[in-house]
């Protein structure tokens, strides 16, 4: 049950960052996951673990990295 809480929460934070990175450009469920889930490590690791936590990830951090995750990949992948 844990781990599908964490796929939610990584869910939720990909499509927040998403929003925000790519100004409505969805790029799918998958890919909000992924982008939730190493945008909260990357934000954890370079902006700390405070905050309210949500699923084990402390969610302003999380979402501060997966927009910094979301906004480099949508630059290599814009890039033909």
């Amino acid at each position: 049950m844990y781990w599908l809480w964490v796929l939610i929460v990584g869910a939720v934070i990909g499509a927040v960052a998403g929003a925000i990175a790519n100004k409505g450009d969805s790029k799918g469920c998958i890919f909000n996951i992924i982008a939730g889930l190493l945008g909260s490590t990357v934000g954890q690791k370079l902006f700390g673990d405070w905050g309210f936590r949500l699923g084990g990830m402390a969610v302003i951090p999380s979402i501060l990295g997966a927009v910094i995750v979301v906004a480099v990949v949508s630059l290599f992948m814009n890039n033909k």
